[in-house]
């Protein structure tokens, strides 16, 4: 089994919830994937890390996504990366500013203005929370050049992500989800 199969099993047993859920878009959904049970796990942050470091632009400096989601995994890809040989800072954007010092949106370290920066997310159903990001990257003098994620739920966030002149690049798509659910 290669390494993006073992991430897809991973996926399917642990983080993988049938049923009907309220999600954070406000869409109700027949299932829920909770990326944490994943990447909060050793092996499932190795492969989520190695996995979108591989999709990473070679002009990327540093991943972001918005808090909590993307935390494990901005951290997960820093690391993975610098164990390859590849330098990548890691960031965090905050849903409200801090109340108190800085007040900013975006944590880590401080990078020149116009750092070129790959945005990622654990699960895109519309593509709001990647807008949100984009914008409060680019407020904070940063260039968002793409954007990754482990799953696309293909459920309008691609193309939300277009009308603000972005790509989405997935390690795996609803369908091939559903796929390995029939599957198994």
């Amino acid at each position: 089994m290669d390494e993006r199969e073992r991430l897809l099993d991973l996926v399917r047993t642990r983080a993988l919830r049938v049923g009907k859920i309220t999600l954070s878009s406000g869409k109700v959904s027949d299932y829920y994937v909770d990326a944490r049970e994943v990447v909060l796990d050793p092996a499932g942050a190795y492969l989520t890390g190695k996995l979108l470091l591989d999709m990473i632009d070679p002009e990327a400096v540093a991943v972001a996504g918005m808090t909590l989601g993307a935390d494990p995994i901005v951290t997960a890809i820093s690391v993975v990366g610098y164990l390859e040989g590849r330098k990548l800072s890691a960031l965090i954007i905050r849903k409200e500013p801090k109340k108190h010092g800085t007040q900013k949106f975006v944590e880590g370290p401080a990078l020149p203005e116009g750092s070129r920066v790959a945005v990622v997310d654990d699960v895109v159903t519309t593509g709001s929370s990647i807008v949100k990001s984009i914008e409060r990257l680019k407020a904070e003098g940063y260039e968002p050049i793409q954007v990754v994620a482990i799953l696309d739920r293909e459920e309008g966030g691609r193309e939300r992500l277009k009308e603000v002149g972005y790509g989405l690049e997935s390690i795996f798509t609803r369908g091939e989800l559903l796929a390995k659910i029939r599957r198994s």
